[in-house]
């Protein structure tokens, strides 16, 4: 089975028990909150054999055997720009990093075609996989551009 792109399962529980905080910081009923803050949200590739998709739930799912390893690549990926407010459009709710996501000279010789987005402030929390053509960067600049923050567009959908 190949990398498929998905929310995750696990997510899809998760904000209804209100364990992530993306965005701009709103919500101060959770325990683990003393003021409101943003959660941290990182973006980690995966090898094109892998099999990330809904059923990840974590990072450790992909860790080891399916995130990529290179020169220039730190394992867990780079902290994804988490500044847009989650919003809605119509009866559709979305949200959208608020920058491109950039991995800078790197050596990635090993072919990737997913992406798994997860909460690192929410014990690594799988939040979504995106997938794309298989990649490689020989040292380079490999950089994912963020679609419109829109209910057609935006990288989580919740319609």
């Amino acid at each position: 089975m190949a990398n498929a792109q998905a929310m995750t399962t696990s997510f899809k529980v998760e904000i209804l028990k209100a364990y992530h905080q993306l965005g701009a910081a709103t919500l101060t009923s959770r325990t683990s909150l003393t003021s409101p803050t943003t959660d941290t949200v990182k973006a980690a590739l995966v090898l094109a054999s892998g099999t990330c998709g809904a059923a990840t739930t974590n990072l450790s799912d992909i860790t080891g055997s399916t995130e990529v390893s290179g020169t220039g690549y730190t394992a867990g990926g780079v902290t994804v720009t988490n500044a847009t407010t989650p919003s809605s459009s119509s009866t559709t709710a979305i949200w959208t990093p608020s920058a491109s996501i950039v991995y800078t000279t790197v050596t990635l010789a090993t072919a990737f075609d997913a992406v798994l987005i997860y909460n690192s402030s929410q014990s690594n929390k799988a939040i979504s996989v995106h997938t794309f053509g298989s990649q490689t960067v020989t040292a380079g600049t490999f950089t994912l551009t963020m679609p419109a923050n829109d209910a057609s567009n935006a990288l989580i959908r919740l319609a």
